[in-house]
């Protein structure tokens, strides 16, 4: 099975993409306002598609740990508030701005970090490949919904904070 399907090395993909976003924002030089647009739409459809489409279906494996699952969704949660926060900024590069930026940063980082280490190591080991593979499909298909709904919008964030 090629990675391009495999659900794990797409959330992988999306991760470090996350990251590359974190480096733009913080840079002067880059479409800062750009990359946390980008980034905020990213996240959300990122976090909605593992809630709807690949947590439920990891907790029916044995070998998972339904408590790092269930971590992974209250991180989801820590990380939407932080970004509320950041898009709520008036002034982009502003020192409350750069002080928010980090806020997100951490949270993110963090659930990234664990994310990693915890829930997508034990799917590696236990989830077979095609069932990863149609968990792929299913991931990408919820969070491209996500994004053509503009699920990254301040409007979009402030209700999902809310919820």
């Amino acid at each position: 099975m090629g990675t391009e399907h495999d659900v794990v090395a797409l959330i992988l993909q999306d991760h470090r993409t996350m990251e590359d976003l974190f480096r733009r924002m913080r840079s002067v030089e880059a479409d800062r306002a750009g990359a946390l647009r980008e980034f905020a739409g990213l996240l959300i459809a990122h976090a909605r598609a593992e809630e709807s489409e690949v947590y439920p279906a990891l907790r029916r494996f044995k070998n998972i740990d339904n408590a790092e699952v269930e971590h992974g969704e209250e991180e989801h949660d820590e990380g939407n508030e932080a970004l509320l926060a950041l898009l709520e900024t008036d002034e982009v590069g502003s020192a409350e701005w750069d002080e928010r930026l980090e806020g997100l940063v951490e949270a993110v980082s963090h659930h990234l970090d664990e994310e990693e280490r915890t829930i997508l190591n034990g799917a590696r080991e236990n989830v077979g490949e095609e069932r990863r593979a149609e968990l792929g499909a299913a991931f990408v298909k919820e969070r491209a919904r996500q994004l053509a709904a503009d699920c990254g919008s301040v409007e979009s964030v402030r209700e999902q904070v809310k919820n």
